[in-house]
């Protein structure tokens, strides 16, 4: 892979990751464009392609840790605090920690449900990377969330009142994220508020629970690439660009996203994704993609 190329995907990941348009979708678009032009790079349904993408996301992990850095200062802060009273035995007396540890048993809770989904449907989304048109439908129904979401009356769930039934909801949606074409933020948030939490709140979860998730299905493709003999046609120093510009390029994103998401703007962004659901259906049969 050129280095140029690289630095696209990463540019394209670190916009789209944030953007509820589903960067993945992005991902495979592109790279089918650029192997329809004649360049050189893995399919979109290898197992390096594959691995590449979620490095990229690991990158953008990096724009939520800087732009959330004092929410997730106080997560890690309460919730070490939490589990070590809890086993001192004082943790009955210590209400934020014990909200915080709960908070992390409650995401750990959404990450399973996703994995009791992406692990047996594996091969079945990653073969969606092939096919365009069948990206274009989940993007007709990603723009259909994004809509549904701005016309909900106010959201009145906060921190303490999410429970097991609102984790396990925010989890399916997550892996039904796993599809190229949907959203895995649009999805979640979106979810999320279907079930009544307040806009910021389920920002924030979406986004946090994203740290596990990415990392160990990233953790889960490297091993898988390992398997297939390793690097072939992609280099340490390609993913690594990829990674940073992901990383760069997202901190814009996320501030750009979290303001029209607190006012209620995710509609525009329907518009979007429908229009590029059209683009892809006719580059499709008109065999450009």
């Amino acid at each position: 892979m050129a280095w140029w190329v690289a630095i696209l995907l990463g540019i394209i990941q670190g916009v789209f990751m944030f953007f509820p348009v589903s960067s993945t979708s992005h991902l495979a678009i592109f790279q089918h464009f650029l192997i329809s032009r004649g360049i050189e790079i893995p399919s979109p349904d290898s197992p390096e392609m594959i691995l590449f993408d979620l490095i990229v996301h690991v990158g953008t992990l990096v724009s939520i840790a800087v732009v959330f850095r004092r929410s997730l200062t106080i997560y890690l802060k309460n919730s070490l605090r939490g589990f070590l009273n809890l086993i001192k035995g004082a943790g009955k007396y210590d209400h934020v920690g014990r909200l915080y540890v709960r908070l992390t048993l409650l995401g750990l809770l959404s990450v399973l449900v996703t994995g009791m989904i992406g692990f047996p449907l594996k091969s079945m989304f990653e073969s969606v990377f092939a096919q365009p048109l069948m990206i274009s439908g989940s993007l007709v129904v990603t723009g259909i969330l994004l809509w549904w979401s701005d016309i909900l009356p106010a959201r009145k769930t906060g921190l303490r009142d999410i429970g097991i039934g609102i984790a396990i909801i925010i989890g399916i949606a997550q892996g039904l994220a796993l599809l190229p074409g949907l959203s895995r933020s649009g999805t979640t948030i979106v979810f999320a508020l279907f079930a009544g939490m307040q806009r910021r709140w389920a920002a924030e979860y979406s986004f946090f629970i994203a740290f596990p998730t990415i990392l160990g299905a990233s953790l889960l493709q490297t091993i898988e690439v390992i398997n297939h003999g390793g690097l072939i046609d992609l280099s340490i120093t390609s993913i690594l660009i990829g990674f940073t510009v992901s990383a760069l390029v997202g901190i814009l994103a996320l501030h750009l996203v979290l303001a029209l998401l607190y006012k209620a703007k995710f509609r525009f962004f329907s518009y979007y994704v429908w229009g590029l659901a059209l683009v892809i259906i006719v580059l499709a049969l008109r065999g450009i993609l």
